[in-house]
């Protein structure tokens, strides 16, 4: 990710770019790692075994509605349960071939269990089935992004916006595309418009917390690192950023605070160790 940051000859102010690259880097990679807005049709109740119970009662008295096998696969999918999210979409896929939902489900599936090709055959097949179907561009995209081809994912990003999609992973996941390009303007506009449609998710105020610090906009940063971290303290990349933004100001015992927070979340957080040595909280 490239920055705003001068950096001149100044090997500290350097380091610190380093930094934001790295906090970059691991923000664009750990984003969404679970199946929690990704999959249609479910809302996140409905992965429970009382739920999942009742949907198979559901499939016991109707074994050939498809519909009723794609949300109990949601919902298995919810609860970490991708081999028996997997069979229920292939079998709504099986009674219904034309199902352009159950493919781009069952696609998710397949990238979370790491099979990235049997995920870009069924994204393809949803949109062929459905060119204006725009959960599938963001799967796919999101496919593209994870493998480096960055160029694809943002096309993809970029239909789906254009379908005026409602679903702030769109514009989050391009946000992330254009802050990996250096264009932190357009990033920040994209994720702003990703927290207009989902205000309680703590990522794109992440995303946009880094791109106020290339800019130097420190303030900006802090309050909105501030904030996702209000929505989820967990995560060792918010805490991260917090003290990278400390650090710019100077405060380097708060800032040695928050590193070493963010250690004890990720031990393997190399931008927050080096962050670290050089507050001298090491």
């Amino acid at each position: 990710m490239r920055s705003s940051i001068s950096t001149g000859a100044n090997g500290v102010q350097l380091l610190r770019l380093t930094t934001l690259v790295g906090l970059g880097i691991m923000l664009a990679a750990c984003e969404t790692t679970s199946l929690n807005g990704e999959v249609a049709t479910i809302e996140r109740e409905q992965a429970s075994d009382e739920n999942i119970s009742s949907l198979t009662q559901v499939i016991r008295a109707n074994p050939n509605d498809a519909n009723a096998y794609n949300v109990r696969g949601s919902a298995y999918g919810r609860g970490g349960r991708y081999r028996e999210a997997l069979a229920d979409f292939t079998r709504a896929l099986q009674i219904n071939p034309r199902f352009y939902e159950a493919y781009a489900n069952r696609a998710l599936i397949y990238r979370f269990l790491g099979d990235q090709g049997a995920a870009a055959a069924d994204y393809n097949a949803s949109l062929r089935l459905n060119a204006q179907y725009d959960k599938a561009y963001i799967g796919r995209g999101e496919l593209y992004r994870r493998a480096g081809r960055s160029n694809e994912a943002f096309n993809d990003f970029q239909r789906a916006i254009r379908l005026d999609t409602t679903d702030p992973r769109a514009y989050h996941r391009r946000g992330l595309i254009y802050q990996e390009r250096g264009q932190h303007d357009f990033a920040i506009d994209d994720f702003s418009t990703a927290i207009s449609l989902q205000p309680e998710a703590p990522e794109p105020y992440r995303g946009r917390a880094v791109s106020y610090i290339a800019q130097q906009k420190l303030d900006n940063a802090f309050d909105d690192i501030n904030y996702a971290l209000r929505i989820d303290d967990r995560t060792a990349e918010g805490w991260a950023i917090q003290a990278l933004i400390l650090e710019e100001r100077g405060e380097n015992a708060q800032a040695a605070r928050a590193y070493r927070k963010a250690l004890q979340l990720d031990a393997d957080y190399d931008a927050a160790r080096r962050g670290l040595a050089r507050v001298g909280g090491a």
